[in-house]
């Protein structure tokens, strides 16, 4: 055999030998990479735990038709999951909170009626303003009364209504009228906003001070009138986990989704501001 022979074939059995080389390497490579994602996948899934089970939420009357859109939307988003509502007076719930009350998250429509609540411990988190809200005089459709300003409301021949004092609306209608230096004496003091508004639309009163939201939520029901007295008596609305909440990781996604941009657009068409 000819010395040249002999090269050619010492030359073939090292490339033979490369090229199998680099096969093995591109193949544990392709098991790294394969493996690579595999794992990125799995620690993807595992960050996004599916939420399941009920939530109570107590929330501020006014948040009613807000929080029930955005509960809807949420139980939506998230098969197995419920999202239950208690509205009511703030200063009622945060009483009922603190009185044992079952519930996961609070959310006021004041900082005030908020403080019961972490002054007794009951918050797991710290509360967040998560909007304000403006008062508005809500009268009859075509406003007959032509009640223009919040002076027209001492007229003694008007039937108002007020919420309770210790209710965020009321303590809110109370700094307007004391700013002002107007007295008003209503007909009756009402436990919430919802129910001094509904008085208006029975026809059992005349006007009512009330939330911008609250008119709006009412449609053609009322009628609204503003007054510049309102933007003194401002209310922000904070929200919290409970202490006592049962399904922590549901909870903190519902309330999650009220700061998120998409509650917020749900909030603001409403009629309520950012915070």
């Amino acid at each position: 055999m000819t010395r040249s022979v002999r090269r050619t074939r010492r030359m073939m059995q090292v490339t033979g030998v490369g090229a199998a080389a680099l096969l093995a390497l591109s193949a544990c490579s392709s098991s790294d990479d394969d493996s690579s994602k595999g794992s990125g996948s799995d620690a993807s899934a595992s960050s996004s735990p599916k939420l399941s089970g009920e939530v109570t939420v107590f929330a501020a009357a006014s948040l009613k038709e807000s929080f029930e859109t955005l509960g809807k939307e949420f139980e939506q988003a998230h098969p197995g999951t419920k999202i239950t509502f208690s509205f009511g007076g703030s200063d009622a719930l945060a009483a009922s909170i603190t009185g044992g009350a079952p519930a996961d998250v609070f959310a006021s429509a004041s900082p005030k009626t908020m403080k019961i609540v972490t002054d007794a411990g009951d918050n797991a988190t710290d509360p967040a303003t998560f909007v304000r809200n403006q008062l508005e005089i809500a009268t009859l459709p075509g406003n007959p009364d032509k009640v223009a300003s919040l002076k027209d409301l001492t007229n003694k021949d008007l039937k108002v209504v007020l919420c309770d004092k210790t209710v965020p609306c009321g303590a809110a209608a109370e700094k307007a009228l004391t700013a002002s230096k107007l007295k008003l004496t209503p007909v009756s003091y009402e436990e919430d906003v919802k129910s001094a508004l509904n008085k208006v639309v029975l026809k059992e009163a005349d006007a009512a001070v009330v939330y911008k939201t609250d008119v709006k939520a009412a449609g053609d029901k009322v009628e609204g009138v503003e007054f510049p007295e309102s933007a003194d008596a401002m209310n922000d609305y904070p929200i919290t986990l409970l202490k006592e909440s049962r399904n922590t990781d549901t909870a903190k996604a519902f309330i999650a989704l009220v700061q998120s941009a998409e509650g917020q657009k749900v909030l603001t068409a409403a009629g309520f501001l950012q915070p």
